[in-house]
């Protein structure tokens, strides 16, 4: 079987999908690498590198498409800004496109996809099952997301983040709030704690409290009977009376802060609104807030998708794909995460959707020029 390797062309993604030592592992499996020109060089990997590899460098993408029956990518097919020609009008009927799709999101996409004949697994679509676990992109990019974004706040905050007693006097430590305890909120809080940070953790979700106080942070608990957990192990989408309730008691906790860092995402869902513009109106000057979910709507009330802007004297960085900024890393545990899932749906040389099986079941999303994954249908 023949895998395409694409340069991602969405603004400032420097990821690429199959990294060379990855490429390697999969032609000892039987496959063919095919790899655009550049693909990797934004994320530290040549062509020679591939080449050296097994894998084979072809100059276009339409070369490229053409000669793959799986085409691997990070992001979802866009309209190329410098050809003007759309990804998905290059890609035959009748290939497979593994990405991270985001179809609750943009729905369209996928409508567009299965118009065409292109089947579809998406990588945010993965289930969260002990046996999925080797092919969860989310988790394997929000670790990093979670990392990168405690470097990022440190580097706007005019303070260090330890208690240091010098012969000047002592220096207090930094205080920390994290917003969202999935795999980035955890990461978030593990960076600061090992930089020496006070940190504080906010989740609807009651039940990581033992995680987070494991890993030396304090939990903001909000007095509730509702379950705030869905079965995949993902935060529902809270009520109108628990969304009052978390904003009150984060409002002290959050105006006392030096940093802020929110990770809360819904999948399908516009995030929903932590930190109000009276909340950044009430903390420090030179405090700084970090909204991890600004691609889809905020955390933030008045953060900007792709930019780190100054309101009421507070730093808030709207930064859409922290994993994009550590490259090299991002790259190398996706790529596992693709293998894993290409070890489970290729049988002896053969692609093998079986329909019945959960993790095709979860993740594909069009399928014989049809939308049947119910929920991105649901949105079209």
């Amino acid at each position: 079987m023949v895998i395409a390797i694409p340069k991602e062309i969405l603004k400032n993604e420097n990821r690429v999908s199959i990294v060379p030592d990855v490429a390697s592992k999969l032609i000892k499996k039987g496959f063919s690498i095919i790899v655009e020109q550049n693909a990797g060089i934004n994320a530290g990997f040549t062509d020679k590198q591939y080449i050296e590899a097994g894998a084979k460098i072809v100059d276009t993408p339409e070369e490229l498409y053409s000669s793959a029956e799986i085409i691997l990518k990070v992001q979802r097919p866009i309209e190329n800004p410098e050809s003007g020609k759309h990804e998905i009008d290059i890609i035959p009927d009748g290939k497979l496109l593994i990405a991270l799709m985001y179809t609750l999101h943009y729905p369209q996409v996928a409508k567009q996809c299965a118009e065409k004949g292109i089947n579809i697994l998406s990588m945010d679509a993965i289930p969260r099952t002990t046996l999925a676990q080797k092919m969860d992109a989310l988790s394997s990019q929000a670790n990093i997301a979670g990392y990168k974004s405690v470097l990022m706040t440190a580097n706007e905050l005019g303070k260090i983040f330890p208690l240091m007693m010098t012969a000047a006097g002592t220096i207090q430590p930094a205080r920390v709030v994290i917003m969202g305890a999935g795999v980035a909120g955890l990461q978030a809080l593990g960076t600061a704690k090992r930089l020496g940070a006070i940190v504080e953790v906010s989740d609807i979700r009651p039940s990581v409290k033992e995680e987070v106080e494991s890993l030396g942070g304090r939990f903001i608990e909000v007095d509730t009977d509702e379950n705030m957990q869905d079965e995949g192990g993902y935060a529902k989408e809270a009520s109108e009376e628990f969304l009052k309730k978390q904003k009150e008691l984060i409002f002290k906790h959050v105006t006392h802060a030096d940093i802020v860092i929110t990770t809360a995402l819904v999948p399908g869902k516009k995030a929903p609104i932590l930190v109000t513009e009276e909340m950044v109106k009430n903390m420090r000057p030179g405090s700084v807030v970090l909204d991890m979910a600004v691609e889809f709507g905020g955390n933030c009330e008045v953060s900007e998708n792709g930019k780190t802007v100054k309101k009421h004297g507070v730093t808030i960085i709207g930064e859409p794909n922290l994993p994009s900024l550590v490259a090299t890393n991002s790259s190398e545990v996706y790529s596992k995460n693709l293998m894993a899932l290409l070890d489970h749906i290729v049988k002896e040389g053969k692609l093998d959707l079986n329909l019945d099986d959960e993790i095709v079941k979860g993740s594909l999303i069009t399928f014989n020029k049809e939308v049947i994954q119910e929920r991105t249908k649901s949105l079209l």
